[in-house]
């Protein structure tokens, strides 16, 4: 018997290939110019915003979250530095130290052993706050404490100062991070009101938030103990919280460092309060140097001058990246319940 002729493929089945190679390679090629955009510094995407913007961002900003944290795409400010990290220190180069306006000039350091705090009486908030992450989570997040009169920080805010203000009562220093290295009374502190600041909710919530976990659950695992000063900036025009003489900050900062092996690597971010709900943190990243002309605080003053000038002048286009098993961690981070 002959063998049976194989029906060539029918027009329909080679036009319907082809189709689809098309749909690929457009997807393809929209994916490389969105990771391309979005990897900007704000300000150019500010400058540069066009028709074609929107779908950019649509498609670029989720995807470059993944492929960066996934270590293909974006750069970190990362130097070589030749002295060990001081494990366990509460900063990882001195506190922050301040050189102008608009930092206050009344602030007042507490130390409240796992963290310190910059206090300022007059605006009765923390204008910084330093605090480390060892790498290991040693304890369980239990169930949230009620917030606690502060005395130790001189005319702190009572707890119900805040109560329909329309800000959240909003953690400098995280309590899941401290909770989870040192324990329910490490936790406790951070409840404390010195340690809070007027935040909008969907700052607090949300891209706030995404950072905090990012260090207390991702970071910490692959590049080992976490130095970070978070901190905010005074109002521009003087707002204060609905029926107080609380000040109501205008920017809300996190400057975090590590050191794997010999490389510290560096990363600041910068908030305004009216970030909106569905922000990404990777766009507002900053250098360390336009953080501290905007703060008027030096960052890091004990490193030499020999990686501290290079290391904070440098603008990362990315957030760290984590480990490849902690990859479905990032993506619940930013879609999932925290």
């Amino acid at each position: 018997m002959g063998r049976k002729k194989k029906k060539p493929a029918s027009r329909a089945r080679r036009l319907s290939a082809k189709l689809g190679i098309a749909v690929l390679a457009v997807v393809a090629l929209w994916g490389v110019a969105a990771e391309w955009y979005v990897h900007h510094p704000r300000e150019w995407l500010e400058r540069n915003g066009s028709f074609f913007a929107a779908p950019l961002l649509w498609f670029g900003n989720p995807l470059a979250d993944i492929t960066d944290g996934l270590g293909w795409t974006g750069d970190d400010a990362v130097y070589e530095y030749d002295t060990e990290a001081p494990a366990g220190s509460t900063a990882f180069a001195g506190l922050p130290r301040r050189t102008g306006a608009p930092a206050p000039d009344d602030i007042r350091v507490i130390d409240r052993g796992e963290f310190k705090i910059g206090w300022s009486p007059s605006l009765r908030h923390p204008v910084w706050c330093a605090y480390h992450v060892p790498a290991q989570a040693k304890f369980e997040d239990g169930r949230r404490p009620s917030f606690l009169v502060d005395r130790g920080a001189q005319d702190a805010p009572r707890p119900g100062d805040y109560v329909k203000s329309g800000y959240d009562r909003g953690h400098m220093v995280p309590n899941h991070a401290i909770v989870s290295r040192f324990g329910e009374d490490a936790r406790r502190k951070t409840f404390m009101m010195g340690n809070i600041a007027p935040q909008s909710p969907q700052l607090n919530r949300k891209a706030w938030r995404d950072i905090e976990h990012r260090i207390a659950d991702l970071w910490t695992a692959r590049y080992g103990e976490i130095w970070v000063v978070v901190g905010c900036v005074p109002s521009k025009d003087g707002e204060k919280l609905s029926g107080t003489n609380i000040d109501v900050p205008s920017l809300f900062y996190q400057v975090i460092v590590a050191q794997e092996g010999m490389d510290v690597r560096a990363l600041a971010v910068v908030f305004p309060q009216s970030v909106p709900w569905n922000a990404w943190p990777s766009r507002y990243i900053i250098s360390i140097d336009d953080l501290e002309a905007i703060t008027g605080f030096d960052f890091n003053p004990d490193l030499p001058e020999f990686i501290q000038k290079p290391l904070e002048a440098e603008l990362p286009t990315r957030l760290w990246p984590v480990r490849l098993r902690d990859i479905l961690k990032l993506i619940m981070i930013r879609f999932g319940e925290n």
